[in-house]
């Protein structure tokens, strides 16, 4: 791909990055978007039937296992090329913070260390009542409860009882205030801030470019197609982040040996 020269020899400088990236560098591993996710079986339910508090307490069973019929998606798929190379590129700076509003875990997967999921995650689930947070590796495969016990669907919090959800941002719901506040921060600060795979509608993740921007940060996007923040960027890469990521790098960072991150 024809980058700008100026660009990769900034990112030989190795300035303060930010990244941010939505579903669109998920859906070239093939993990449907939350709509997309809304096919067979779920397509008769609305948002409001499976991803908000009052859907939940209404509907316990359903809404977990509708996300369990996610997890089972999402462990199917695997990283791809520019999950790899965004990991890449922070082995190969000094400061870098990737901001996501995916809740797949692909990123982590790759091999990136400082991952702020502004969502939550399918990988984890929290009580319901509580708050607290248990690894999803340690609860029982959902489909052997639900044939024992039916009753136990979802399963219980260890510590006060209460059900077990999701541990993901629903409708209606603020963000993890922690994980907002640092990548305000990351964007208050970056030299430059690339922008991946995402629309630029979702409030509040899509005013962190326009922050980056207002602090005088070099703003790239890379997205197959224009968003709103398409005019305001300094640089747009047009094309899938799973093409253009392993480029950029690959010219600002020449790998080792010869060898390629699209490999």
């Amino acid at each position: 791909m024809d980058i700008p020269s100026e660009l990769i020899q900034l990112l030989r400088k190795k300035p303060r990055t930010a990244v941010l990236t939505g579903a669109g560098i998920s859906a070239e591993s093939g993990i449907p978007t939350f709509r997309e996710a809304q096919t067979g079986l779920w397509a008769r339910y609305q948002p409001e039937d499976l991803a908000t508090p009052a859907a939940f307490e209404r509907s316990p069973r359903l809404v977990w296992e509708w996300y369990a019929w996610r997890r089972e998606l999402v462990a199917k798929a695997s990283p791809n090329a520019g999950h790899y190379a965004l990991a890449a590129l922070e082995s190969r700076l000094d400061e870098y913070c990737l901001i996501t509003q995916n809740v797949d875990g692909l990123h982590a997967r790759a091999g990136s260390r400082c991952v702020l999921e502004l969502h939550g995650s399918l990988q984890r689930v929290k009580c319901s009542r509580c708050h607290a947070a248990t690894d999803g590796e340690d609860i029982p495969d959902w489909q052997t409860i639900a044939a024992a016990h039916p009753e136990e669907i979802p399963p219980r919090c260890p510590s006060c009882g209460a059900a077990l959800r999701p541990d993901v941002v629903w409708f209606g719901e603020s963000l993890p205030g922690a994980a907002f506040q640092a990548a305000w921060q990351a964007a208050e600060t970056c030299q430059m801030f690339l922008s991946i795979g995402t629309s630029a509608l979702v409030q509040p993740a899509a005013s962190l470019p326009l922050i980056a921007l207002q602090q005088g940060a070099v703003v790239v996007e890379i997205n197959p197609s224009a968003t709103p923040l398409t005019p305001q960027v300094t640089y747009s890469l047009m094309g899938p982040s799973g093409a253009v990521l392993p480029d950029l790098v690959n010219q600002a960072f020449p790998a080792v040996a010869g060898t390629s991150l699209q490999n």
